[in-house]
């Protein structure tokens, strides 16, 4: 959606007053009818009940007219001041012609606003009526007519008269419409038409330039050698950083019998691409490959197109800036927005109007995807967290992602910004076939013959059962980039896969550097071909020098001059000829190297420079520099493979020396490097048995771990750890919790055998834990060890697919269920045994749109959580249900938070609700009358009209979510006569005094995001 055409600047606020106007208003004891009603019976300007003329019309056309130009800028206003009254006058005429359609309120919401405003005209020119405009006229008499008719249709679908039920989606896409228009409108000041000419020019380039991905191993042509971002782009998941306990799978305070504050909700395992909703500030953490660069481009392409997915609307209006670390933080000085552009070598850089970056940023519309803090030298962090903070002081208001390996930069890093942290998960089992059949998908384009093709389906299916049989290949799938590298070398070696990661590597870098431009033929006879070794040769001295000086990508020159100098080295690479000739063959054909920009070098991916370097480090044999740089982040990966590369000796050797380096450190550092150590020995097979234990006896200082941090951090070291944590036997709840935790997060079948040890336990967030973590496991395996010992009682039991849901239900009852994902109204139907179910969540299900067709037969339904289901918007099909608890999470919370689901007051069992409203929707009749206990999250800077919404209220708890509101007062609860408990959060309470017998606790604003 562009600036250009937000309604003419005319939000919702000011149209729908005028609009009601030209309709009859609603009697009292107005309700539902059996069938559509004709337009021509509900205009107030015809017939008996007229009470407008049509003197009156054009008056309200007129203003119309006079609101939409009064706030336009320099260069919005479309035709001159002198030509207002003749559009207002034509759209007059035009508005006077829905007396004259053919058609009932039904059929119009059908049709569409803009059908609408065409059906208008054309009566209009039917009536002889000519519209003589010119050209800047007749485009705000259009706009002007495509709101009015957007307000006309949702004016319908609002009337109780509106046999709505037949159009709820629609009604749905009218509201939203609306709803975005209107966060535009403010989002969006009156622009120039220089900015606004040059901001359609950036979002071009942004969508050009992010919209496509490489494949890891599929030769294509030149022309063909990219992937759509929208067919490539997986979503993965993504958990609150401090947060592993599946609070979602075991029953809350807010549903039990406890007669105590409801606490809010604490934060449950999202969509990726959903780290943004309802954040402003996200710090985002995953391992090298996990995706995070491709988020960054989809957030990107997204906020450029102004098309977000339902849940991402904060991206309306916004103005994305791609800052990757590696390339910006190589200046002196970190970039003023000024300097954005040109920082990332962007060709727009001298095109962009003075001061309009700042003036983008000062209107809170960006979006700052700053990719890739591991990436830049620990020394630069620092600065680099000064420059953020001075841009957040400056700039407040816009949205920001930052982008980290998990350990590169402490916890809570970011957290006197305002920062929630994520990390990204791995790949489930679902996901990697996901991948796999998408990857096969872009390789069967290649394809020139059936044969072909037939192989790769061979190819395809041999894979899926590869990686669901073999454990060293499923632990080593579980993200895009090691996933994409496992089905190129599958295919590449028709079927065979080298077994663990060194190998692996060293496989896909035979591939990328010889085998796949011999196998093309790409060379012709007599052409000069540079073999495998010498190519290794001249990469890792890159690799290396990149790595010793804490680079992410090196200027062309020294690159050139440090190829120059291993030539004496590597004497077969001269028949290419001099260094720049080489330099040119690499980043053509070794497929390991790019030019992000005209005159700079990196490498595609940095796992491949990390192995590359590594190998250079031990040929060197610089284990001092290894040793001293452990407890850096961006050498984590280097370590693990210099003891791949390394001898047997020289293993034992850098382990030890590693060891005594880690006892040089505070606690935390030193407990990261004897992780690390721990987890080199899954690329030792051959190793002084003393060096191994004394690897381990030092890691057994961490275990059991104590802590969810400390548990997620040992999972870090893989399989390994399996071996050493403790039965659940003596633990207390905490730690054996904990233990679940880091043997859950390491997704190989080993595992299975080790929580099935815990499936008894008395503890319900140890069962949960398990109930939780199913997905990452083999289905069959997993259910049949662990899932089916799991007790009951106070359990919800997660189902993520139809298999979870099916091997649940023939083995129930299981009363209390999640279902994760996009089920769809049929399958949860056909799916659940009404009777049995009496608690169900709903979560991150982009399908369900009908709640009646798929939860209509759940006739012991008590309590449901619709959580992140951004189609499910009509409550009324479940007003049959004994609903007692219902949770209704948006999937995001912006400053224009949805309006409130569709017959909500008609669940008039109701009596514990947790829902996010506007102030202005917290009126009588829009909620149950029975409602005891509230968990409200208020877009907005009051309780507004509480007392009279919610007679009953015994339990109150709002967290304001808007920034930083003014006081709130207490004093009209006071009317509230059963009200025992009031919790307030975001906001500071001016008079807690005002309510005596009630206990009151306020936390106080929050910083943004």
């Amino acid at each position: 959606m562009e600036p250009a055409a937000i309604g003419a600047r005319l939000a919702s606020g000011v149209v729908a007053p005028l609009i009601r106007k030209l309709f009859v208003q609603e009697g009292p004891g107005a309700g539902l009818v059996g069938r559509p009603v004709r337009i021509s019976s509900l205009v107030s300007f015809r017939g008996e009940q007229r009470t407008l003329t049509e003197k009156d019309l054009s008056k309200l056309a007129a203003e119309l007219v006079a609101q939409a130009t009064r706030h336009a800028g320099p260069g919005e206003r479309p035709c001159p001041a002198d030509e207002d009254k003749i559009v207002a006058l034509h759209l007059a005429t035009t508005l006077h012609t829905l007396g004259d359609l053919d058609m009932d309120d039904v059929q119009a919401v059908r049709l569409g606003h803009r059908a609408l405003a065409r059906a208008l005209i054309d009566a209009t020119l039917a009536q002889g009526n000519k519209l003589f405009l010119s050209q800047g006229g007749t485009v705000l008499y259009q706009r002007l007519l495509d709101t009015a008719c957007l307000h006309i249709l949702h004016f319908f679908t609002q009337r109780s008269t509106f046999v709505a039920r037949t159009l709820v989606e629609q009604s749905g896409q009218l509201n939203e419409l609306i709803t975005k228009i209107d966060i535009l409108i403010e989002r969006i000041p009156s622009q120039s038409a220089q900015d606004a000419r040059f901001e359609r020019r950036y979002a071009a380039y942004m969508i050009g330039k992010h919209s496509a991905l490489t494949i890891v191993g599929i030769d294509l042509s030149h022309a063909e050698a990219a992937w759509p971002l929208d067919a490539a782009y997986l979503s993965l998941e993504a958990v609150p950083s401090h947060q592993d306990r599946p609070e979602e799978a075991f029953e809350e305070t807010f549903e039990g019998t406890a007669d105590a504050a409801s606490p809010a909700a604490l934060p449950a395992a999202l969509p990726a691409d959903r780290a943004l909703s309802g954040h402003q500030r996200v710090l985002l953490r995953g391992t090298a490959g996990s995706g995070k660069t491709t988020l960054v481009q989809w957030l990107a392409v997204h906020a450029a197109r102004q098309e977000p997915p339902r849940g991402l609307e904060q991206l309306i209006g916004r103005v994305p800036f791609v800052l990757p670390l590696r390339t910006i933080a190589r200046r002196d000085a970190l970039p003023s927005p000024a300097a954005f552009l040109a920082a990332v070598h962007n060709p727009l850089d001298g095109a962009q109007p003075p001061g309009w970056a700042d003036r983008v940023l000062s209107a809170g519309r960006g979006l700052l995807l700053i990719d890739g803090i591991d990436e830049i030298p620990e020394r630069d962090r620092e600065r680099t967290r000064a420059w953020l903070a001075d841009l957040l002081i400056a700039y407040p208001d816009n949205l920001w992602l930052v982008t980290s390996r998990p350990s590169a930069v402490a916890d809570d890093w970011l957290g006197a910004q305002g920062f929630t942290e994520f990390t990204l998960s791995p790949m489930s089992r679902e996901g990697m076939a996901a991948f796999i059949d998408r990857w096969h998908d872009a390789a069967r384009q290649t394809c020139r013959t059936e044969e072909e093709r037939a192989a790769l389906r061979d190819y395809q299916s041999a894979l899926h059962t590869a990686v669901r049989t073999k454990q060293d290949l499923s632990r080593l799938a579980t993200n895009p980039l090691m996933c994409g590298l496992i089905c190129a070398l599958h295919r590449a070696r028709r079927g065979y896969l080298p077994p663990g990661r060194k190998a692996l590597y060293d496989a896909a870098l035979s591939m990328l550097l010889t085998r796949r431009d011999t196998e093309r033929r790409i060379y012709a006879p007599g052409d000069v071909q540079l073999d495998e070794e010498p190519q290794i040769q001249l990469l890792q001295r890159l690799a290396y020098y990149l790595i010793r000086n804490g680079e992410a990508e090196l200027d062309r020159d020294r690159a050139e001059r440090l190829i120059e100098e291993a030539l004496p080295s590597v004497p077969s690479a001269q028949a290419l000829g001099d260094a720049p000739a080489i330099l040119r063959h690499l980043l053509l054909r070794s497929g390991l190297l790019r030019e992000p920009s005209a005159n700079t070098v990196d490498f595609v991916h940095r796992t491949f420079q990390d192995y590359l370097g590594a190998k250079a480090a031990v040929e060197a044999w610089d284990v001092g520099l290894l040793t001293r740089n452990a407890h850096d982040a961006q050498w984590e990966d280097v370590i693990r493979m210099a003891v791949a590369h390394a001898r047997p000796r020289e293993r034992a050797e850098l382990l030890g020396k590693l060891l005594v380096e880690a006892a040089r450190w505070d606690p935390k550092a030193s407990l990261r490097q004897k992780l690390l150590a721990m987890a080199c020995l899954e690329h030792a097979p051959d190793l002084d048995p003393a060096v191994r234990d004394e690897v381990t006896r030092n890691a057994m200082e961490f275990i059991p771990p104590v802590d969810i941090p400390r548990a997620r951090e040992l999972a870090t070291v893989g399989p390994l750890v399996l071996d050493v944590l403790p039965p659940p036997e003596g633990l207390t709840d905490e730690v054996a919790e904990c233990c679940v935790v880091t043997a859950s997060r390491i997704p190989v079948d080993a595992a299975i055998p080790y929580l099935a040890r815990f499936a008894d336990h008395p503890s319900i967030a140890v069962r949960a834990q398990l109930a939780s973590s199913w997905g990452r496991f083999d289905t069959e395996r997993y259910f049949h060890e662990v899932i089916l010992r799991l007790d009951r009682d106070g359990l919800y039991f997660v189902a993520e697919s139809m298999e979870h849901l099916r091997l649940l239900v023939d083995t129930g009852p299981r009363p209390w269920l999640i279902l994760r994902g996009g089920f769809t109204e049929d399958e949860i139907r056909n799916g659940l045994r009404g009777e049995e179910v009496t608690r169900l969540r709903l979560t991150g299900n982009d399908l369900v749109s009908d709640l009646g067709a798929a939860l209509g037969q759940l006739t012991h339904l008590e309590t449901l959580y619709v959580t992140a289901c951004p189609l499910a918007r009509d409550l009324g099909p479940l007003s049959e249900l004994p609903l007692r608890t219902l949770v209704f999470e948006p999937s995001s919370l912006s400053l224009h938070a949805d309006p409130l689901p569709e017959g909500l007051n008609t669940l008039v069992g109701l009596e514990r609700l947790k829902i996010a409203v506007r102030e202005a929707d917290i009126q009588p009749r829009s909620f149950p009358p029975g409602i005891t206990w509230l968990d409200v999250q208020v877009v907005g800077d009051g309780l507004g009209a509480m007392p009279s919404a919610f007679p009953r209220l015994r339990h109150l708890h709002a967290a304001f979510v808007n920034g930083s509101p003014p006081p709130v007062t207490l004093a009209p609860l006071a009317a509230l006569p059963d009200l025992r408990t009031v919790t307030i959060v975001g906001a500071e309470v001016v008079d807690a005094h005002a309510l005596p017998g009630v206990t009151v606790t306020a936390s106080g604003a929050t910083p943004p995001g």
